[in-house]
């Protein structure tokens, strides 16, 4: 069957777009492309295009919870395959103001989750190579 679509973007509502493409950028690599002040547009090399909407007002997710503006989506970061490559990855995102949320048992879970500085969930995992 034909596809409808292809997708383009994932959209992030945040307060200051260009704060958190620079943010993204250098999580993920990529140099962010302001269209106007309200519209930051990211192309991760060998990744997604991330976009970056401005929203006034906007109220982060409370992770993990459901039933009270739950999270609608959250990126997954390929942090390398070794623990030394994840506890890298971990310093790094620190350093550029994200904000530890469940960093437990993270050897049998294999990832790490994080806000970034507007309050969005990410994830760094560890992805095993054959």
């Amino acid at each position: 069957m034909a596809t409808v679509a292809r997708l383009r973007s994932v959209v992030v509502d945040c307060p200051d777009p260009h704060a958190l493409a620079a943010f993204y950028a250098e999580v993920g690599g990529g140099t962010p492309r302001a269209e106007d002040d309200d519209w930051v547009v990211l192309t991760i090399p060998d990744g997604p295009r991330l976009a970056f909407q401005r929203a006034p007002g906007l109220t982060p997710p409370e992770w993990p919870r459901a039933d009270r503006n739950a999270q609608q989506f959250h990126l997954d970061f390929d942090a390398g395959s070794t623990w030394e490559e994840m506890d890298a990855a971990h310093e790094r995102v620190l350093a550029l103001g994200a904000k530890p949320l469940d960093l437990t048992d993270r050897e049998t879970k294999d990832f790490m989750v994080y806000a970034d500085p507007a309050g969005h969930p990410f994830c760094l995992c560890r992805i095993e190579r054959a």
